[in-house]
């Protein structure tokens, strides 16, 4: 039986010693970080809800810029017509949400009184007593909830003030980076030295089309998804249709996780309205866009540039929702897309240049000499 050598086994362990510690040192490096972050959120969210938008707006402006528009004059007409746009959108749910306010509060207690005659059968064969009990139970628990409830009302308005205030400063940012945008990287190069000055303006050229990537594909994805299920919607005959289809558009930007949802809701208020045989019609249409997304669509427009895995992205998705709720769903992908784009620009710069081929000596025999 081989011996342990002693200077290998010292050498083993204090190599693992020196990785475990250069680890720690990374781990709690990225801790303060992300402290850092959490401490500075009041800027850093309406920095990064300009840079989304700006990616976003950013290819019409380059556009008029190109046909020689002033850049304060670009940046202030796409940012108005966005503007106009965004209004147009969310007028287009409220109006016919609060028209149809009385049919979707009819829809949702006929909805109830099904699911009550459903649980009263069999299976379950629960009787009104107990969904008395239950429903006398659920009040006296809300009653003895009011001061939580008033608080999360104070909250909801402090939350709501303070949305209204990212906004603004995110439209503020948003203007700036549209007209003063491309004199970045150069400022940049002249502001860090030494090799800093080259790496740094490429990592952040590099993000910045990550992101736009990311955003425009995700856009325009999630617009077809809207088209094709609301037009599904719309012949089946599902009410609030509109609301429905701006839904879908918006919870593209959270991929996976945010079609379900969508989805889910579609399917509820397709229940509701029209019975079972119409939501499954409208879940049956939903899976064949789903499909279509994932299998020609996405591939299509994004040519898998953002080389995510879909595991990743579900893994992404799960963890920023878990950190940061809502806004961390919102903000994994794409912060998870540029962390690889990083990762591969490290990756070139570490990695050892290809060797140079041999020289391939002539099979030719030499002539003899004369």
């Amino acid at each position: 039986m081989p011996v342990l050598s002693t200077v290998r086994t010292r050498t083993a362990v204090r190599t693992a010693a020196r990785l475990s510690a250069e680890t720690l040192l990374i781990l709690l490096m990225t801790a303060v970080t992300l402290w850092i972050l959490g401490e500075m959120w009041s800027v850093v969210w309406p920095l990064t809800v300009a840079l989304l938008i700006t990616t976003l707006t950013w290819p019409p402006v380059r556009f008029l810029r190109r046909h020689g528009w002033p850049p304060a004059l670009a940046a202030a007409t796409v940012m108005v017509a966005f503007l106009l746009l965004a209004g147009g959108i969310l007028v287009g749910i409220a109006v016919p949400v609060a028209a149809q306010s009385d049919e979707l509060a009819d829809g949702v207690v006929d909805g109830i009184q099904q699911l009550r005659d459903w649980a009263a059968g069999p299976p379950l064969n629960i009787g009104d007593d107990q969904i008395t009990s239950a429903i006398d139970t659920a009040v006296a628990k809300l009653q003895s909830s009011i001061g939580d409830i008033a608080n999360a009302a104070v909250t909801g308005v402090g939350t709501i003030v303070n949305a209204v205030v990212v906004i603004v400063l995110a439209l503020f940012l948003m203007f700036f980076f549209l007209k003063d945008g491309p004199k970045f990287l150069p400022w940049l190069t002249g502001q860090v030295p030494g090799r800093l000055s080259q790496d740094l303006p490429e990592l952040a050229g590099r993000a910045w089309n990550t992101l736009g990537a990311f955003v425009r594909s995700q856009a325009f994805v999630g617009l077809l998804d809207a088209v094709f299920i609301g037009l599904g919607l719309w012949i089946v005959g599902v009410p609030l249709v509109l609301p429905l289809a701006v839904l879908t558009f918006v919870t593209a930007f959270v991929p996976i996780v945010g079609a379900l949802f969508a989805g889910f809701v579609a399917v509820l208020i397709a229940l509701v309205f029209k019975g079972l045989t119409s939501a499954l019609i409208v879940l049956g249409i939903i899976v064949l866009v789903q499909q279509l997304e994932g299998n020609v669509f996405q591939p299509m427009v994004q040519s898998r540039g953002l080389g995510l895995h879909a595991a990743v992205v579900l893994l992404a998705v799960t963890l920023g929702g878990s950190l940061a709720g809502i806004v961390g769903s919102l903000l994994a992908v794409p912060v998870a897309a540029v962390l690889a784009a990083c990762w591969n620009y490290i990756r070139e710069q570490l990695s050892d240049p290809d060797p140079a081929p041999e020289p391939v000596e002539s099979l030719a025999k030499p002539k003899p000499a004369t």
